[in-house]
């Protein structure tokens, strides 16, 4: 409630002048109706005394304060006011995640049925349905780190790669938190969206908290951990293969315990944590996490909007002038019931007549539609062709968008057309799009950063030779033959080696194989590129 009331304010001020109408309506009404005043001029104050019957003291509502009421709420109406922002068209209005999970051996621990791993892949899985198409990023890591999946909304892709995690896979066995998040940062360091880093771990190393502390002090203004610790205080012995489980040096069987220790160390530096549930509790308290930063860091940001809340004056509003039709008051049965005549269709009129349209214009009932979310019934209600174009483009309708955004002329119209033809891939038409507005308006920075953007997404055209361009009939006969005489067996060559890691890099994109093998693969060949860096 304090947070509400500290952001009250208004879009619009200067209509907050209005609000002096009220005292001298109510001035001007006092005076007139005071008989004293009115005949002071021509009867005798002594006789007038007499003459002037004194009504009783009884307060009644009328008119005037009606009046006045009325003037108080179309002015706060009109001065907008607000107390929470809005996300301007093109920005994304769910939280980004980024997964990172930890496949160390110690993961293989059994106190969680089936496994640590196993477990912790059913409730991501969970997850990912509570995130409902929200852009999601897979990492794992045990001494390496490696991604997986970059930012995606494809739950079935999620889910296959997802499926064939296990700690086998890993090429460095041990684990190291601090590199995964300093991985994971760097991932994330152009991503204009706010977003969340959520580690799924059976512990924290003491000497990786230092850096958890470094990346929650740099970073209070945009991304965000979370830790969810898998497995149990009392632990279990760490399953290697089948029935078989890892061992000490003396032959004793290795029990993994949840480093609770690590996990409250995390909360004394501000980062939240919690553990695997066997219900929904900690994916709820994951999803309020991840959105109340992505609110938060977006209350901050002055790229935001405030949303105009004046329209719901509009019913205190509808509801008083409804004491018109009183008798005795301004407006008279007699003229209440023309007026209805006028208003209400009659048989035979206009089909698509609807109460709505006695209340709000079409501007005021297609705001209503997107506040809702019905963005389709909003674009058909707007007449506003900036507002028409934003609504199809939430309703996923660019190509309407682009017409509606087609009727305006300004620089927003243009603005809002690169932005959509830069959506739609067509770069070269989004680049004239962003001219046209800095025509209208310079300078705008906005505008000046998507042109930069967009025509670096333009691929160069490479000059090519006149002879390149001209290809050689194939079987063509040779012009000449030669033999080796010298040697039956023909000179010795040697065979030049290209380079292993671009040699791997073609292997792999013709490989037909499983996913767990080609995850397998590919951190191998990191792990080695990394190496010989």
């Amino acid at each position: 409630m304090s947070d509400w009331w500290a952001a009250l304010h208004f879009i619009e001020p200067r209509w907050l002048w209005l609000l002096l109408a009220i005292p001298l309506i109510y001035t001007s009404f006092l005076v007139r109706h005071d008989v004293r005043a009115r005949w002071k001029r021509y009867i005798d104050p002594d006789l007038l005394d007499h003459l002037i019957i004194t009504p009783r003291r009884q307060w009644r509502l009328r008119p005037i304060h009606m009046t006045c009421l009325l003037i108080l709420l179309g002015t706060l109406a009109m001065a907008g006011p607000t107390w929470k922002r809005e996300q301007p068209p093109f920005t994304e209005d769910k939280a980004p995640l980024v997964i990172a999970l930890d496949l160390s051996r110690t993961m293989d621990a059994i106190d969680l049925d089936p496994t640590r791993v196993e477990r912790a892949k059913l409730k991501l899985r969970d997850l990912l349905k509570a995130r409902n198409g929200a852009r999601t990023a897979l990492f794992v890591y045990a001494g390496t780190t490696h991604m997986v999946l970059p930012f995606t909304t494809d739950a079935s892709l999620f889910d296959l790669y997802l499926s064939s995690l296990s700690t086998s896979l890993m090429p460095v066995e041990g684990k190291d938190t601090a590199t995964a998040l300093n991985t994971i940062e760097d991932f994330l360091k152009d991503e204009p969206v706010p977003g969340t880093i959520l580690f799924v771990t059976d512990g924290i190393e003491p000497h990786a908290l230092p850096a958890f502390k470094q990346f929650t002090a740099q970073n209070q203004d945009k991304d965000d951990i979370l830790v969810m610790g898998a497995g149990t205080s009392r632990g279990g012995p760490v399953r290697t293969s089948g029935n078989s489980f890892l061992n000490d040096s003396l032959g004793r069987r290795v029990y993994a315990k949840l480093d609770v220790s690590a996990l409250r160390s995390l909360d004394q530096i501000g980062i939240p944590a919690t553990s695997l549930t066997l219900d929904d509790d900690d994916i709820s308290w994951i999803q309020r996490h991840v959105q109340h930063h992505l609110q938060s860091v977006q209350q901050r940001d002055s790229k935001t909007r405030w949303i105009n809340e004046g329209y719901w004056l509009t019913i205190p509003i509808a509801a008083l002038a409804l004491f018109w039709f009183r008798k005795g008051w301004t407006v008279r049965w007699t003229s209440s019931a023309l007026a209805i005549v006028f208003i209400v269709p009659q048989p035979g009129a206009q089909a698509g007549f609807r109460w709505l349209d006695l209340w709000l214009t079409p501007d005021q009932q297609g705001r209503y539609y997107y506040e809702k979310g019905n963005y389709s019934k909003a674009a058909d209600c707007y007449e506003d062709p900036l507002w028409k174009g934003l609504s199809f483009v939430r309703a996923g309708d660019p190509d309407a968008a682009l017409n509606a955004f087609a009727l305006s002329d300004s620089a927003e119209a243009w603005y809002d057309q690169g932005n959509v033809l830069a959506h739609l891939a067509k770069y070269p038409e989004a680049v004239q799009a962003y001219q046209q507005a800095l025509a209208r308006r310079h300078p705008w920075p906005d505008a000046q950063q998507n042109l930069e953007l967009t025509q670096s997404l333009i691929p160069k055209k490479k000059e090519k030779d006149k002879d390149d361009q001209q290809e050689t009939p194939p079987n063509l006969p040779p012009d000449q033959i030669k033999y080796d005489d010298k040697s039956k067996n023909g000179k010795k060559t040697k065979v030049l080696q290209s380079d292993p890691a671009k040699m791997a890099d073609i292997w792999m994109r013709n490989i037909q194989t499983t996913p767990a093998d080609f995850l397998r693969l590919r951190f191998a060949i990191q792990t080695s590129q990394e190496r010989h860096k």
